[in-house]
Order: structure tokens, then sequence, then C-alpha cells
């Protein structure tokens, strides 16, 4: 077990420049386009025709920045390509050839099987499986064929259509107008069809325990990126068995985007995205706008640990006792336990969550629709077992609340997640222990933003300002 290294903290940054469609989008294009044009980008020649063609497909670039074509929006992206290739009757097949080529060498070689591989330990033949995972991804990573490669043509075209003879007033124009009318039908297609993004309680956390707290300690286990109805397929005897004596929701839906850092600094602020400010795990400016849990425990002399990887550090900054998340995927959540345990011993906080990730990258390299993400699952319920078990034995669950949850779920493809297809958008969740009722369901609706006014209740503290979830009060002894 070892801390993620500076050089990691910084490598995972700007791997998330590449993974974030919106900022892999505007990297892909003028890369491409710089390669297609290599031996004249010396001349200044070549540049005084090129920057005028830049600048005019720039608000092209822009738009497609602005929108996220995820889901059942992205057919919108190939009519307006086909209506640019039949208004301006024009393809260029060395653009199309390299952009394609580029694309497939990133996202199935270099990404799903070489730096899947030196991370996780994925197989050398990860590439077999993992185009068709490309193919069918939904969200708007770059890995989101349907959405990248036609966002991309659409723009290289443009340049390519502006650089094959002077700039005229005319073509300049039509360019514009193309634009101008792509910008209209993007948003009609927004306004239409995006329907599904979750809705946000607006008014700050009006429930405080003003009594004594109901528990000393709480443990958070965070599976990541579990899908709940395949939470429910797999065998798992030990959490089965905690939760049937504590309170379960069947209901908890989490934020959007669903993006491990945007989910876990809702969870930890009891925020919405907007207003923490956390709106992807490409975190250009760090920190967050809103308290943390880790806050106000702080505040009351209380300590609080958030064990995890690197991500997460540009939100939590000091409160994340990182761990590299640079291990074979059988090995990373024994690290992370490892991470814990060490937590407890040396710092015995009042608050200890735990990220678990082999399940999410499993989702990832593997798909989630495929029996390993299942087996995943099950793997993760011995090690829980495992982990309160050393907990029980050195008394750190005496009067202890469990709470057990998953940051987020995952859709198809490659673990997609982000914009709440099917499988993202609702999370395993469980509690039990102290404070805690027992042998209960409860059906009503719920969202991961409950977390930190909940925690906050079980150990006697207010609610984060800027906090808007709500106290889970069915869950809670005294409440509901």
């Amino acid at each position: 077990m070892k801390a993620a290294s500076g050089f990691e903290i910084l490598a995972a940054r700007m791997w998330n420049v590449l993974n974030e469609g919106k900022s892999f989008h505007p990297v892909f294009v003028l890369g491409t386009f710089l390669l297609l044009h290599l031996k004249e980008v010396l001349s200044a020649g070549f540049w005084g025709v090129a920057l005028p063609a830049v600048l005019l497909a720039a608000p092209l670039v822009v738009l497609f920045v602005r929108y996220d074509f995820p889901l059942k929006l992205r057919w919108a992206l190939w009519v307006f390509l086909a209506a640019f290739v039949v208004l301006f009757r024009f393809v260029d097949v060395g653009a199309l050839a390299l952009a394609l080529g580029l694309y497939v060498f990133f996202t199935v070689f270099f990404w799903g099987t070489f730096y899947y591989h030196l991370r996780t330990g994925a197989p050398k033949t990860n590439f077999v499986r993992f185009w068709r995972l490309v193919l069918e991804n939904p969200d708007s990573t770059s890995g989101n064929f349907l959405e990248q490669v036609p966002k991309a043509l659409l723009v290289l075209f443009v340049l390519e259509y502006l650089v094959s003879e002077p700039v005229t007033a005319g073509r300049a124009l039509a360019v514009v107008a193309f634009t101008g009318v792509v910008g209209l039908a993007a948003w009609w297609v927004h306004l239409r069809f995006f329907d599904w993004k979750p809705i946000y309680p607006s008014g700050p956390t009006t429930v405080v325990n003003d009594g004594p707290a109901l528990a000393k300690r709480v443990i958070v286990v965070v599976i990541d990126g579990c899908r709940l109805d395949r939470f429910h397929e797999a065998e798992k005897p030990y959490l089965e068995k905690m939760m049937a004596g504590g309170t379960v929701y069947e209901s908890v839906e989490t934020v959007y985007p669903a993006r491990t850092v945007v989910c876990f600094s809702s969870m930890l602020t009891g925020a919405a995205p907007e207003r923490h400010g956390i709106t992807s795990n490409l975190v250009l400016k760090l920190g967050l706008k809103v308290e943390s849990v880790f806050d106000v425990l702080r505040r009351h002399g209380k300590k609080g640990r958030l064990v995890g990887i690197a991500h997460l550090i540009d939100a939590f900054g000091d409160d994340v006792a990182s761990v590299t998340s640079v291990a074979h995927n059988d090995k990373i959540d024994g690290n992370l336990i490892a991470a814990g345990r060490r937590e407890l011993e040396e710092h015995d906080p009042e608050l200890l969550v735990l990220q678990l990730l082999a399940v999410d990258q499993n989702g990832h390299v593997r798909g989630t629709r495929y029996p390993e993400y299942v087996e995943r699952i099950e793997i993760t319920d011995n090690l829980i077992e495992g982990f309160m078990s050393w907990c029980g034995d050195g008394g750190y669950l005496d009067d202890t609340a469990v709470i057990l949850m998953a940051d987020h779920g995952q859709g198809i493809g490659i673990g997609a997640h982000g914009h709440l297809s099917e499988g993202e958008r609702f999370v395993p969740f469980a509690m039990w222990g102290s404070g805690v009722k027992g042998g209960q369901t409860v059906a009503t609706p719920a969202s991961v933003m409950d977390l930190a006014p909940t925690i906050c209740y079980l150990l006697g503290i207010e609610p984060p300002e800027g906090s808007t979830g709500r106290v889970l009060e069915d869950a809670l002894e005294g409440r509901g």
C-alpha cells in the first residue's frame, strides 16, 4: 500500500483532460488538424489561410464544448454532419481517415488496452472486447464514439473546407450561418429532449440534532460505480445479513453529472453540483465552494478522513488519505482497506469514508453486462466482511453507525457514468449500527446528497453550511 505520488496526482489531472468529453473535443480536433498539415505548419503562408479558418470554426468548437450529446441526443450530431456534407458538398477523406484512426488507437488500444493493462492488470487482449464497449458507450466522456466522432468530423470538415482554397466572404458567411443553425438546433434539442436531470431540493437542511449524538463514530463504505440492479443479483451473504439488521433505502438517486468527484462532493457537502462547484472529474479550480462534513467536524474538535484515490484530492485536499490507483484490480481494494485501517489506528476519526474502487474499474475495463462485474461485487462483500471483522476486534464498531452505498452506478459501454443512463442513476444504500433502526426497508425516494446531513445528525453536529440534502429520518432512532 502506498499513497498517490505527486506525479500520479498531476497525471490524473492531465488524464482527465483527455477523459472528459468537453476538454477532449478541442484537444483532439486541433491535434488532428495540425497532423493533417504537419508539413505546412512552419509556413507563414499556411497560417495566413489556417488562422482565419480556425477562428471561423472556433464557435462550432465552443458550441460542442457547451453542449453534451449523450444517450438519445446523439442522433442530432449525425444529422448535423450529414447536413454539412449535403449543403457544402464537401468531404475530406484524409481528415476522415486520420480522425477515425487516431480515435480508435486512443480509445481501444492506448486507453482500453495499454493504459488499463499497466494500471489495473487488464489482459493484453482487452481490445477484443473494448471496441464494442466504445461503440455502445452512452455518456459524454471521450470514450463515446457516437458523440465524439461526429463532433470531431464536423469541425474538421469545416476547417478543411475553409483551407482548401482562400477564404472568401461568401464561404465565411456560409460557415457562420451553418454554425448559427447548428447552435439553435442544439439549444432546441436540449430544451425538448434533455429531460433526465434530477431535481434537487433548494431549501437548506432544516433537521438538526440538538440533542445527544446517536453514534460515536460513522463509517461509510462506498462501492464506487456499483449498479443497483447488479448489486441485487450478486451473492453477498455478509452485506445481506447486515442490511437485514438495519435500514435499506430502495430508491437513492445520484447527482448529475454522475462523475466520481462530483458525486463525492455532493455526498459529503449535502449540496448540488452547481452549488459546491465540482461539475466534472476535471476540476479546474481546486476545492469546494461550500463547507464539507469535514469542515464541520473540525469546528467541533472532531476528525474525519476520506480514504480514496488521487481524483478526490481535487475537491477535498488534505482531508483525503490517498492510495495509488496504479495497482492490479485484485489488489486495489485491499490497499484501500489497509489505508482505512491505518487511519483508524493512527487518527481514530469520528468519521471514516472508505472508497472501494475495484467494482468501478471492472465496469470500465470489462463492461457491466458481463459476469466479471457481478463476481467483483461478490469479492467486495468478502473484503468488507474482513474489514468490519477487524474493526469489531479493535473496538472501532462500538457505538458506530455504518453506511453502505455507491456514489453512482454504471451504464453500458465502458462502464458509462456521467449522464444518468439506465444503471447509472440509482445506487445501493443501507445503514446499520448505533442509532439506526433495524429490519426495515424504505421506498421513499432519497439522494446521495442526504449522506452529509445524516452523518451530521448521527454525530450530533449541524449539517454543512450550504447543505440542501435531507436527513434520512426514517432510518434513525427517535425520528421518522
